[in-house]
């Protein structure tokens, strides 16, 4: 036999309802859509109602969420899928430490974060080890993150330079066998690199970085013999 529960849920007066739920509720719909529970808003109070399995998770949603409110961030759909995501895998990770982890701030205030655990554990990796190795699919993060974190140290004053390299070629390719000079040859592979860079910092700042060599980019073929100190 199903078990039911009824869960309420008293969102402190400091908070604004709006936020929470979202304009027109469009955050409150997707987690609906997302569990098999009722939610009843009455004014600052949450009703959760259904399967016990199902009650707790949402209200553990609900207390993440303001969470996140309680640090200043804004809510999104995104974010509200991302924690819903994550509450459901059970395996202790927690929106409100996930998602509260600014890595740098863009030129345009638009604050870094990991969104996803294995995005968080990467981030920690690179603050807490020398060299650090992150494999996953293309579009995970991976570089975005490792650049992000790049700047992060610079402007912290842990480093006093950046070094960005990459592999200039695929498997089985030749540069010599690419059209165009050098320069045309492997700008298709580092223009991820310059990609992240041009969101992170300001034209001026990135153009001085390269001109005083505090920002470099290099083919992962030109990186032989060099030593790296600072």
């Amino acid at each position: 036999m199903l078990t039911t529960t009824q869960v309420k849920i008293l969102v402190p007066g400091h908070h604004d309802m709006v936020r929470l739920v979202g304009a027109r509720d469009e955050l409150l719909k997707i987690i609906e859509g997302a569990f098999e529970t009722k939610i009843l808003v009455r004014g600052n109070e949450i009703v959760l109602s259904g399967p016990t399995e199902e009650t707790e998770r949402v209200s553990k949603l609900f207390q993440e969420l303001m969470a996140l409110l309680d640090q200043g961030q804004v809510l999104t759909k995104d974010s509200v899928d991302r924690s819903i995501d994550m509450v459901k895998t059970e395996d202790g990770s927690r929106p409100s430490q996930v998602l509260s982890d600014s890595v740098v701030i863009t030129h345009t205030g638009k604050p870094i974060r990991p969104k996803t655990v294995g995005q968080k554990r990467y981030v920690d990796a690179i603050k807490s080890n020398t060299i650090v190795f992150g494999i996953g699919p293309a579009g995970s993060g991976k570089t975005y993150l490792a650049v992000a974190m790049a700047i992060r140290a610079l402007k912290t004053g842990d480093v006093s330079r950046i070094v960005l390299t990459r592999p200039a070629v695929e498997a089985g390719e030749r540069l010599g066998f690419l059209p165009g000079d050098l320069a045309a040859k492997i700008d298709p592979y580092l223009r991820p690199l310059y990609d992240a860079l041009y969101e992170m910092l300001e034209p001026d700042t990135f153009q001085r970085f390269v001109e005083q060599g505090t920002v470099e980019i290099a083919p992962l073929a030109f990186m032989r013999g060099r030593t790296l100190n600072d």
